[in-house]
């Protein structure tokens, strides 16, 4: 039988992984400009970058800040900052390819790994979920906390690039594309918001 502990952090991981953030709001602005094929290496730097994050953040990363606690407010700072010229880089994203405009390119693999690094959801995501399920931080229990996030992230992948797929349909006027990629970069600074008065990530 299925212990009361794990589902409910299987539910855990679903929530954070499904609700609108960072990595989703790219995501779909990503499958809408680029399509589902040219976004999987995106897709894939997204789960296997945050797989490796709640490892690392479970085994010793979250005991460096409980040391130094200015270290949240550096992460803090470069977050926001990093957000916001992706925020500008989405906005400016020009036509599908084949029309006029700026074009642009989908998040490679690594990018997206190396993302999970500076996306406040994505910290928030992981230190609650070892604070929670792992108190102890020993590699025994982080590992399953990492291996549910692994799976379940793949779902809320697949959903927000599937939307943005659907939306690409309506937006092959460039006007209206760049209508969506300034909605989007608005969305994206607005998930950036609630961080910046918090006393941690």
């Amino acid at each position: 039988m299925v212990s009361s502990s794990f589902l409910a952090l299987i539910a855990f991981c679903f929530v954070a992984s499904i609700t609108p953030g960072p990595n989703n709001m790219m995501l779909m602005a990503s499958g809408a400009n680029f399509g589902v094929r040219r976004t999987l290496p995106h897709m894939a730097g997204v789960g296997v970058g945050f797989l490796v994050m709640v490892l690392l953040v479970g085994t010793g990363i979250m005991a460096l800040f409980d040391l130094i606690p200015a270290a949240y407010t550096i992460l803090k700072i470069v977050s926001v900052g990093y957000l916001l010229y992706l925020a500008t880089k989405i906005a400016r994203a020009g036509a599908p390819e084949g029309q006029e405009g700026q074009g642009g390119k989908p998040l490679t693999f690594l990018q997206a790994a190396a993302f999970q690094w500076v996306n406040p959801k994505a910290w928030a995501m992981a230190l609650s979920a070892v604070a929670i399920y792992a108190p102890s931080r020993e590699i025994v229990a982080v590992i399953p906390i990492a291996m549910v996030f692994g799976f379940v992230s793949l779902v809320s992948i697949s959903f927000w690039v599937a939307v943005g797929q659907q939306l690409k349909r309506l937006l092959t006027n460039p006007w209206r594309l760049r209508l969506f990629n300034g909605v989007m970069a608005l969305l994206l600074v607005a998930s950036v918001l609630p961080m910046i008065g918090a006393k941690t990530i």
